[in-house]
């Protein structure tokens, strides 16, 4: 289950529900049992169905509103009302990036350095060693 599409998109697991909830809620709002246990049947039933790996299943739930989208890593009023931390330490506004399934580097010299460490035909780290 994932509620960072992008971020699962890039890793390609053999397959993923989809929730856009905010960060740290991807099984649905604290305190709430009975809404989780849907949400995980909802997933469940979505893996069984999913036959193509790398699949992504939106399984279409509505969080209720958008707040939370103003600030993602702290979620929204209703999880602040249940305990959720609202001191202000986490991050402020959506800056979640998209996710490549390519290295991605963060100026020239670190794209060097990461070749010279690797070698330049090695796509990323966790592909060393790995045949193609």
């Amino acid at each position: 289950m994932t509620s960072a599409r992008s971020i699962t998109a890039a890793v390609n697991p053999p397959r993923a529900a989809f929730v856009d909830y905010p960060l740290g809620h991807t099984t649905g709002e604290p305190h709430d049992p009975a809404g989780q246990r849907a949400l995980l049947e909802a997933a469940l039933q979505a893996f069984a169905g999913i036959t193509e790996p790398g699949t992504i299943v939106d399984l279409g739930l509505d969080w209720g509103d958008d707040a939370w989208r103003a600030d993602p890593m702290r979620g929204d009023s209703r999880t602040a009302a249940k305990g959720a931390p609202r001191d202000g330490s986490a991050r402020r506004g959506d800056s979640r990036t998209e996710r490549f399934d390519t290295p991605q580097y963060q100026d020239d010299e670190d794209r060097r350095r990461a070749e010279e460490r690797l070698g330049a035909e090695v796509a990323c780290r966790a592909c060393v060693g790995f045949d193609a």
